[in-house]
């Protein structure tokens, strides 16, 4: 049987768009000999719809948009992803299409309620069984969660005799998910001895990515099809439903680093492009983190729409002045450069009689960055352009960042990578290239805020290299302060940097959205008190 997997970006509410999507895709699957056509979860409605799913309206015009779908698909078969109102409840779902109608529904029996998943909030899980007969072959339908253990729906539709299974799927990326999902794949069909064909979402949607790569996994366990990361991609697999073998396109994955960075792309192209969006504006400060959002700002949306502003302070250096124009150069994005001097200055006179006696302090420095929030959201009101900001994980989860001012914006590109990845990042963008594309003096000098004079993020910091594995350890694994300590971090390192996790949970959630890359991202996954007394 040939089996075309086809993952798309769908977007969430979106259903005209996601029907003709599908329908394109269906017809190019079927003029290339396809017998079944796989599409992702929910891929009528986009994933996850969150509250959407409470909208009697929103359900039922998704239900009409199975339909019209269903209107297009003739003796080739289709598996498409929608939610579907049953007696005053929902179910995530998957309707199987053909002859102009839909012939089944498969209703999701797992339901994820963990990470960013809340499934059980919406949906109400199946409870049966579902084995179709296409083209003379038994396929057994499932959808995502239900493939991730071993005795479960894919179990069970073998054992009511399907010899192929297909898995509809929306699950989002993070680093090292591509190889979690092999292994499970690989071990689920080897448990049950039939193939499986397991087709992923595609896109940006606020800050998850989903990454596409649609795997066909042959009964013995073997991968025989792997498609495309981060793009929309037809993955066409001749699968023997006899001998539980796969042949089809292999596609190899990319690197470790790279992924992020496709990541990073796909996440803010979408973002900026589904809410209506053209051009982005970045404040460029001379530093890494901002030179790593302009890069990946122009690989999601072109140099044209990108549009850098150089805010020098009394603190700017020359080099960071100097280095901004050469990144700019080799990326082709205009600038403009705003002093804010005036501003400074009129903000020092305006403040004099209240912090009179008063010895200065971080208040007086962060006037500077609030400053330049102010101004970015000006020009972005003026200009209807959306403002990324700059940064990175490390600086979100210790406080390292002024509320109102570089955590101004519409969008957080790199708020989910640590400071150590931010350089990997930018050096691999450049092997990528072959040449400096963000200059080496960016990426090789030692981090500084430039808010007052020799300033460096290791006065406030400890090393980053130090301080990344303990937020991973503190915020990904959920490990206390005494934990991490046996592990052989410092004590009272640790405790500083606990300390400042837990007091800047308040900034993170007046944060803009940003794309998650790592297993446990400050918002959906991650949600603590602000009011805690726990001492970690």
């Amino acid at each position: 049987m040939r089996i075309g997997a086809a993952q798309l970006t769908c977007v969430v509410g979106d259903l005209d768009g996601n029907v003709e999507r599908a329908v394109d895709a269906y017809r190019d699957a079927v003029a290339q000999g396809c017998e079944l056509v796989v599409f992702p979860e929910l891929a009528i409605t986009g994933y996850p719809p969150e509250d959407l799913v409470l909208r009697r309206a929103f359900v039922a015009a998704a239900e009409a948009a199975v339909m019209r779908f269903a209107t297009n698909v003739g003796a080739a078969r289709a598996v498409i992803g929608f939610t579907e109102p049953a007696a005053d409840r929902v179910y995530n779902s998957a309707a199987v299409c053909g002859d102009g109608r839909v012939l089944q529904v498969y209703r999701k029996q797992l339901l994820p309620n963990y990470a960013v998943f809340d499934e059980e909030r919406y949906f109400e899980p199946g409870d049966a069984t579902l084995v179709v007969d296409i083209a003379g072959v038994p396929i057994g339908v499932t959808v995502c969660e239900d493939a991730w253990f071993a005795a479960g729906p894919v179990a069970d539709a073998v054992a009511h005799g399907a010899r192929i299974v297909v898995n509809l799927n929306a699950s989002p990326y993070h680093q090292g998910r591509l190889a979690e999902r092999e292994t499970m794949l690989e071990a689920r069909a080897h448990e049950v001895g039939v193939p499986i064909v397991y087709c992923n979402l595609v896109g940006g949607q606020d800050e998850l990515v989903f990454d596409g790569a649609s795997l066909a996994v042959a009964a013995d366990g073997s991968v025989g099809g792997r498609a495309l990361q981060f793009v929309d991609d037809l993955l066409i697999v001749d699968v023997d439903d006899q001998h539980g073998t796969v042949v089809g396109r292999v596609e190899a994955p990319l690197d470790a680093v790279r992924e992020v960075y496709e990541a990073l792309v796909v996440g803010t192209r979408d973002y900026v492009r589904h809410n209506g969006f053209t051009d982005v504006l970045v404040s460029l400060s001379g530093g890494v983190d901002s030179a790593l959002v302009t890069a990946i700002a122009v690989d999601a949306l072109g140099a044209d729409h990108v549009r850098c502003v150089m805010l020098p302070s009394r603190y700017s250096s020359d080099g960071s002045v100097s280095d901004s124009e050469v990144l700019l150069a080799n990326l082709g994005v205009a600038a403009w450069t705003i002093p804010i001097e005036p501003a400074h200055l009129a903000f020092e006179e305006m403040l004099a009689d209240v912090f009179a006696g008063t010895a200065p302090s971080l208040a007086e420095e962060n006037v500077q960055s609030r400053i330049r929030g102010n101004v970015m959201m000006t020009i972005s009101n003026k200009f209807n352009w959306m403002v990324l900001s700059t940064g990175n994980k490390s600086e979100m989860a210790t406080g390292y960042a002024t509320l109102y001012g570089d955590m101004a914006g519409g969008f957080a590109v790199i708020k989910d990578v640590p400071k150590t990845l931010v350089w990997e990042l930018c050096r691999e963008r450049n092997a990528r290239a072959g040449r400096e594309i963000i200059p080496n003096a960016i990426i090789d000098k030692p981090p500084s805020a430039e808010l007052r004079p020799d300033q460096l993020d290791s006065d406030s910091l400890p090393d980053y290299s130090v301080l990344d594995p303990i937020i991973e350890g503190y915020v990904e694994d959920d490990l206390s302060v005494a934990e991490l300590v046996a592990n052989g971090y410092d004590d009272a390192t640790v405790r500083r940097v606990a300390r400042m996790v837990d007091r800047n949970e308040y900034k993170r959630r007046q944060a803009p959205p940003g794309v998650r890359v790592t297993p446990k991202a400050f918002g959906k996954d991650r949600r603590l008190p602000i009011t805690n007394r726990w001492p970690g």
